[in-house]
């Protein structure tokens, strides 16, 4: 039988670690808060971004939240993000995406700080990601990790194929994989006979945004499998693999949902912690 991977229990067990952390944090008075920046009126977006914010809250964090309306320009967001770069009560900005058609998505993420870039998603964090320097991660790949981790799945020496090369997912894991001494193969939905690729792996970790895309055919027997993609359907949430024909092929599976989602809002509160912590370590050292 396939064993169900339980992210939701994971992620609450790293999110109760760190509310402990924190409270110790707010006994010598450095209460880290993370700055969300919704803009716009997208309904996914709004409910991503609500719960964050009470995960924030459960964790003792401090909340500071900006909405922008939909018609926002590009000088009305940068200037919502100099103004939280500048706060030293935020401790991590993140700016929800994807943003209206009208705004520079690269360019206003680039203005956050290295070190309040909780999402990872800047280019100097992803420079300090390929050369394996200390740095905020990007919170799905630290997630899946995390996950794997959990579980004990062996990461060095393993073979890993990572189907999706997005900059959300897929760059940053690889390199994280790589750092983990697991020989890694990045494949994707275009790949040619994607099966013969992914069917030598012993994970298999799916990002594509193609549901349904990985399926028996593409898996070999006792191989572990981590869904990252997410669809809503008629019939309710589904993923990139179809996880019911999986059953008694992997050894073991993430389900959509409660499998890596739940660990991406963990690794949220890890990176706001750690980018509050790192900025501490900063001030001691310029005292």
């Amino acid at each position: 039988m396939t064993t169900t991977i339980n992210g939701t229990r994971i992620a609450q067990r790293i999110r109760s670690q760190v509310a402990e952390e924190v409270a110790t944090a707010a006994r010598s008075g450095r209460i880290p808060g993370l700055a969300t920046i919704l803009v716009g009126d997208d309904p996914a977006s709004a409910v991503y971004v609500a719960a964050k914010r009470r995960a924030i809250k459960e964790a003792g964090m401090r909340d500071f939240h900006r909405f922008l309306p939909q018609h926002a320009t590009q000088d009305d967001v940068a200037a919502v993000v100099d103004e939280l770069a500048a706060d030293p009560q935020v401790s991590g900005i993140l700016l929800q995406l994807p943003l209206p058609p009208q705004l520079d998505a690269d360019a206003l993420i680039d203005r956050i700080p290295v070190t309040k870039d909780v999402d990872g998603l800047t280019t100097a964090s992803a420079g300090l990601l390929a050369r394996g320097e200390r740095g905020l991660r990007p919170c799905t790949p630290s997630g899946v990790i995390e996950l794997l981790d959990a579980e004990k799945v062996p990461l060095k020496g393993a073979r890993v194929a990572v189907v999706g090369w997005g900059e959300l997912v897929g760059k940053p894991l690889t390199h994280l994989l790589l750092r983990r001494g697991a020989t890694v193969t990045v494949a994707h939905e275009f790949t040619t006979d994607l099966a013969a690729v992914t069917r030598l792996a012993d994970i298999v970790v799916v990002a594509t945004g193609v549901r349904g895309l990985i399926g028996p055919e593409h898996v070999r027997p006792g191989a572990v499998v981590i869904d990252v993609g997410i669809h809503r359907t008629p019939s309710g949430l589904s993923g990139d693999v179809r996880s019911a024909e999986l059953d008694g092929i992997a050894d073991r599976i993430t389900p959509v949902p409660g499998g890596v989602g739940p660990m991406t809002i963990a690794m949220l509160m890890v990176n706001t912690l750690r980018a509050a912590q790192w900025g501490a370590e900063r001030e001691a050292v310029v005292a």
